[in-house]
């Protein structure tokens, strides 16, 4: 038994996908064996096709030969930082993340993952049910839950005040004809505005579509992100034409959006 566990693992470490495993494709990096033995188990036992490895290394292997649906991330890594990782995975990153962090106390971790682009977190200790919940939430949120969604998911593209934002692509262009990055949570917060111009959202709406937890400790969150959104399309975010704040309603996005 111990070297029949010994050979899954490495064939999880090369990225090898379960032969015959149907669904999505979620890529696991956790340097625990143990722990990457476990997810990969209860994943594909739930029908999801699973890449387990080690580090960033083989993480990027896996990234470069297949497409990756979600990846779920340990920041805690022996010899790697995981916030480091995410930053070379670039922005936004090319799967949906969901990270692993340490005790609950760890908020720093949370805060700095979801602004790195991760799309949801969980805490030690976790039960695998809860991670299926998180996983399947998250790709639905993404919209790669049935090939049907993304077939009818039409290809937008919206403008506003000589912006453009790709929803395909996820790209958002400057009046300037320059790319301007975006985290994950940035990207879904600035569609909720395009998608409702000139309309009040408050706080829970926005929080939901940013895939920022509701959680007390996280309630001042939305308002980094408007800041952080702010600072990238505004041209005096102390004095913000596009993003305006409705005291004790929430927010509105001002400019007129076109959708092409």
């Amino acid at each position: 038994m111990p070297a029949e566990r010994n050979t899954r693992l490495e064939e999880q470490a090369e990225g090898r996908i379960k032969s015959g495993a149907a669904g999505r494709h979620i890529l696991v990096v956790d340097d625990d064996p143990d722990m990457r033995a476990m997810l990969a188990n209860y994943l594909e036992g739930e029908n999801f096709r699973v890449s387990a490895v080690a580090d960033g290394r083989a993480m990027s292997r896996v990234l470069h030969e297949r497409t990756v649906d979600l990846m779920i991330l340990d920041m805690k890594l022996a010899d790697e930082d995981g916030f480091d990782i995410m930053r070379k995975l670039g922005s936004p990153p090319e799967a949906p993340i969901i990270i692993i962090t340490g005790h609950r106390r760890d908020e720093v971790d949370r805060v700095v993952g979801l602004e790195l682009g991760a799309d949801d977190y969980i805490t030690k200790p976790f039960s695998l049910r809860e991670l299926l919940a998180r996983v399947r939430a998250v790709l639905r949120r993404s919209g790669a839950t049935t090939q049907r969604h993304a077939r009818g998911k039409k290809h937008k593209r919206y403008r506003f005040a000589r912006w453009e934002l790709d929803m395909r692509t996820r790209r958002l262009t400057s009046p300037a004809s320059e790319a301007t990055p975006l985290t994950a949570g940035e990207f879904n917060l600035l569609a909720a505005f395009l998608q409702s111009p000139q309309q009040i959202l408050s706080r829970e709406q926005l929080l939901a579509a940013s895939r920022i937890h509701d959680e007390e400790v996280f309630d001042r969150s939305i308002d980094v992100q408007i800041l952080r959104l702010r600072r990238k399309l505004e041209a005096n975010p102390s004095e913000p034409k596009l993003i305006i704040t409705e005291r004790g309603a929430g927010y509105v996005f001002a400019a007129a959006v076109e959708v092409i």
